[in-house]
């Protein structure tokens, strides 16, 4: 499968029996091979919505890169369950093309995850009573919002294949950004990184990973 002309995307199965893709160019993959629900159940939903989502009647979640689009699946079936009112903003500078998007299979939920993907850019879309959708193409440096965010999903490509999105001035922003007890969460647990979020004013928190990984960070703007 391509994205576009040039760059070849790789569709795989991860250990959990759930799809994830590779980016043979970057040596890197949307998830942990691991499992890549497993991975986010863990780090976005248990350590981030379940964490955040009683404090707030509106949980406004910001997420960086939209990518396979589980995130925001996983989000919307947790909002359903729980009836939270949930306004989701995806920032993606690289959205997949159809043909990537329509070869995965994340269980049975199979209408909805298509209708994230489906879902206009650039404006919201309500998907269910709960769960509003703003997707935006976009880089987080050029990003602006008129929210304050509860919640940020912190998944861009780890600092190796992307370390650009992994500095002092990017978690500035986005502590800029949040609310008073907003939460950030990441599967990256990398010292510097710990280091930086920490220099914004964010307190750090290492919790257990996910399996393949020994920690995760969360971070909390006072």
């Amino acid at each position: 499968m391509h994205i576009g002309d040039k760059l070849t995307i790789e569709l795989i199965t991860t250990e959990d029996g759930s799809p994830s893709l590779y980016l043979p160019h970057l040596l890197e993959t949307y998830h942990s091979r691991h499992g890549a629900v497993r991975e986010a159940m863990h780090v976005f939903i248990q350590n981030g919505f379940r964490h955040v989502a009683p404090q707030f009647s509106v949980v406004e979640i910001l997420e960086v890169g939209f990518g396979t689009g589980l995130n925001a699946l996983l989000t919307c079936q947790e909002s359903t369950l729980a009836k939270q009112q949930v306004r989701y903003t995806t920032i993606e500078k690289f959205p997949l093309n159809k043909e990537v998007y329509e070869a995965i299979h994340y269980g049975t939920d199979r209408e909805l995850y298509l209708e994230l993907h489906q879902a206009e850019w650039e404006k919201d879309v309500l998907i269910h009573n709960h769960f509003t959708l703003h997707k935006t193409h976009d880089t987080l440096e050029k990003f602006e919002s008129k929210h304050t965010f509860n919640l940020v999903y912190y998944d861009a490509f780890g600092p190796p294949a992307q370390p650009e999105m992994w500095t002092p001035e990017l978690f500035k922003k986005i502590f800029d950004m949040m609310a008073a007890g907003g939460v950030l969460v990441t599967y990256c647990a990398k010292g510097q990184v710990r280091r930086n979020l920490q220099s914004c004013g964010f307190l750090v928190e290492r919790l257990p990973g996910p399996p393949g990984k020994r920690e995760m960070l969360r971070a909390t703007k006072p």
